[in-house]
């Protein structure tokens, strides 16, 4: 006899109190055991098997029987109930990862595993491009149904406003995301390849304000001597021209740095752009304004220490408002010109190979194994070349003078 609904309310309140309850049937192999579990009993290439159709009162007699009628519509399809639920467990489980796996999260993994090597300044830079240009527009969006032109859309809204150059390296970013999405598993292809061909082309690239003419340059040095600033800002500015180092590697110096019986700068590779230790032959000129210095700051750990706390270091405004001061404007000069000062005026007199000259500013070099060999080989050259500059700029400097003096 067919269950009822009031026969299954009673078997499983029997259960519930800790009696015994056998198996009930209800028909067509679909039976109550415990009072509580669904089974469905059925053979399928001659074996016995069964099949779980869930659990009363979260499936009632109604739905258990159901269940039973979709698992016999399969049987006479010739497909096994057991083996099409575990099936559909399994898609619902990829379907499940597959949701998961946004552009976002393998944005995040990406960011944690392959930029470590990078300063904290270019990570901070990097992660700002994924949550402000690309993350409000992909974010949530599964790998699986991520197409080219989903990122094209988030990059666009940057090359509408006129950041041509920014929405060619928010392509570039997608675009290595999207490489670790294929290595790693997540995605079949590389959906971002050749996206920048659908943008604009890069406008000439306008370099940083620098000065190249030798009179000039000579004006600029003359200006340095005479700036009456803070003392670590004046010697900054002072040395500044005759290192080649970015801002950040010269404010953040610190006095354990420096080997002046060897005359180096050993510059750690955690304050360097690509994470690489630097070496910085030191000119006579720069030996001398270090140790004028350390009469006044080497008490301390910073070289240049800022006038308002002796633990931190001066900042790039404050170099730039210096150079400001001094009369340089924006399209005039700035505090990386100063690096395309010594490239363009060394590259011009020929004396020095350009690879001698590119390690000297510590440019990424691709291959590591040439980048040591570079590192070591070119420091005799560096010597002569850091040498050969430091007074090349105070030849420039007293050229000025000599012109601008009274004649007899």
């Amino acid at each position: 006899m067919p269950l009822t609904d009031t026969k299954v309310r009673a078997l499983y309140g029997r259960a519930q109190k800790g009696e015994s309850v056998g198996k009930e049937a209800d028909g067509g192999g679909l039976n109550l055991q415990s009072g509580k579990y669904w089974r469905l009993s059925y053979r399928f290439n001659g074996r016995q098997k069964t099949l779980a159709l869930g659990v009363y009162p979260a499936v009632s007699l109604k739905a258990a029987r159901l269940a039973r009628d979709k698992a016999k519509e399969l049987l006479a399809q010739g497909i096994d109930p057991s083996e099409k639920k575990k099936q559909d467990k399994e898609e619902a489980l990829r379907l499940e990862r597959e949701a998961a796996c946004t552009f976002e999260a393998v944005a995040r993994e990406w960011f944690e595993k392959k930029t470590r090597q990078l300063t904290p300044s270019y990570r901070r830079q990097i992660l700002s491009r994924l949550e402000n240009h690309l993350f409000p527009f992909i974010a949530q969006k599964p790998f699986s149904t991520l197409k080219p032109a989903d990122i094209l859309k988030a990059v666009r809204v940057t090359e509408v406003r006129g950041s041509i150059e920014q929405a060619h390296r928010l392509c570039q970013l997608a675009g290595k995301v999207c490489r670790y999405a294929r290595l790693a598993g997540y995605a079949e292809f590389d959906i971002a390849s050749g996206l920048t061909e659908a943008l604009a082309s890069i406008p000439q690239v306008k370099h940083r304000a620098t000065l190249t003419d030798p009179a000039q340059v000579g004006a600029l040095m003359r200006a340095l001597d005479e700036y009456a600033g803070d003392l670590s800002i004046k010697y900054a500015m002072r040395i500044l021209p005759y290192v080649f180092v970015r801002s950040q590697e010269l404010r953040g110096a610190e006095w354990d740095e420096f080997d002046f019986d060897k005359e180096l700068w050993s510059i750690p590779a955690g304050r360097m752009k690509m994470k690489r230790p630097h070496v910085v032959p030191l000119s006579r000129q720069v030996v001398k304004l270090l140790q004028e210095l350390r009469e006044w700051t080497g008490h301390g750990r910073l070289v240049f220490p800022s006038p308002f706390s002796a633990t931190r270091c001066i900042s790039n405004m404050g170099l730039l408002n210096a150079l400001r001061r001094m009369g340089y404007g924006k399209g005039e000069m700035s505090i990386h010109g100063f690096r395309g000062m010594a490239s363009t005026l060394l590259n011009e007199s020929g004396k020095y190979r350009h690879d001698v000259i590119e390690a000297q500013l510590a440019h990424g070099e691709k291959n590591a194994v040439r980048a040591a060999y570079n590192h070591a080989e070119y420091l005799p050259e560096r010597r002569a070349m850091m040498q050969d500059w430091a007074d090349m700029l105070d030849a420039m400097r007293a050229d000025g003078r000599e012109n601008s003096a009274p004649k007899a």
